[in-house]
């Protein structure tokens, strides 16, 4: 295949099917980290801009403005290169280092709300700055992601892709960050006929799904205390909202990627585990999928990093060799284990 655009890349994301139980219950990993900047971000960021630009909210040649803890930061870097337009990402030092590196390789203008050294997620304090710059550029756009109805637009062709490579969708196990990705496929998926069952996933510590607000260090992902829930949350979607510890997350991530080869991210690695929970005492025959935002590769130095992990006290040899021993159960082979050669 060749395309003119870095964006014509997006979408067509391919499934990985991680656990096939005797039953016929299959679960499977939408691997959205195939899609240009190594994230599904990039959907919703090529639409808020084009959006923005067909209704004149985002003059040619302008301004967008946003908050973001990396990966949406990187789609609109692309866009911004390919339509002419300038970016201006808002950040904190609780981003994964090697995306805010990306987004200034690309040209991204990056504005800072803490000093260095302090890696606290500060998204409350990145949406009011973000807001105010906007507002003091006539030629700038605030895309505000968490409620900006492109965002959950986006997800709309993942959803198709979804019923067109597996005919039916029973349950989706999703991270909630800004809710678009969730709630715009799972919208579609109704639209298209599916009677799929919404289950949202967030970090122990956000609010989204109600109870205390707290620190947590899954990126990406949740609603933090102080923090507005966005309109793409779409609660009446919503069948089931879950919990999942950072320690959880993490192990979850860590023993897939020795288990299986494939790396994912924290709040993937969340997704996982709560979907793990639940393949036994589902319906014979159910599939089940959740999208993984990204890949592990962009956490080598925070999920995947054994210092970084052991001074945060997330490092937790016993939730690690549950996971594995969940998979273990699901039949979820292990590749370090030597396997008889294939009979020619």
């Amino acid at each position: 295949m060749i395309v003119t655009k870095y964006s014509d890349l997006i979408g067509n994301t391919p499934l990985f099917e991680l656990v096939r139980l005797e039953n016929g219950t299959r679960y499977l990993l939408k691997l959205e980290q195939f899609n240009p900047t190594g994230s599904m971000k990039i959907r919703m960021a090529r639409q808020m801009a084009l959006d923005a630009l067909a209704d004149g909210r985002l003059p040619q040649g302008g301004r967008i403005v946003e908050s973001t803890s990396g990966n949406t930061g990187l789609g609109l870097a692309v866009v911004a290169a390919e339509l002419g337009l300038r970016f201006t990402a808002v950040v904190d030092h609780h981003a994964a280092v090697d995306k805010i590196r990306a987004m200034a390789a690309m040209g991204t203008e990056l504005v800072y709300v803490a000093e260095d050294g302090d890696d606290s997620l500060n998204t409350a304090a990145r949406e009011e700055l973000a807001e105010a710059m906007a507002a003091e550029d006539p030629e700038a756009f605030f895309t505000e992601q968490h409620n900006n109805d492109s965002n959950p637009a986006a997800y709309a062709a993942l959803a198709r892709e979804l019923v067109e490579d597996l005919a039916k969708v029973d349950y989706m196990v999703c991270a909630v960050g800004t809710g678009g990705s969730l709630f715009g496929s799972a919208r579609e998926l109704r639209r298209l006929g599916q009677l799929t069952q919404v289950i949202g996933v967030e970090p122990v510590g956000s609010i989204a799904f109600g109870g205390p607000g707290g620190d947590y260090w899954q990126s990406g992902t949740g609603t933090p205390e102080g923090a507005i829930i966005g309109t793409a949350v779409d609660y009446e979607l919503l069948d089931e909202g879950v919990k999942v510890s950072d320690v959880d997350a993490f192990a979850t991530a860590r023993v897939l990627g020795r288990r299986t080869g494939l790396l994912i991210g924290g709040s993937s690695g969340g997704c996982v585990h709560a979907a793990l929970q639940k393949l036994p005492d589902l319906p014979a025959g159910s599939t089940v999928v959740s999208i993984v935002c990204d890949g592990g590769e962009k956490y080598l130095d925070t999920v995947f990093d054994e210092e970084w992990m052991a001074a945060r006290d997330l490092l937790d040899p016993a939730a690690e060799e549950a996971v594995g021993a969940t998979l273990s159960r699901l039949g979820v082979p292990d590749v370090r284990q030597p396997v008889a050669a294939a009979v020619l």
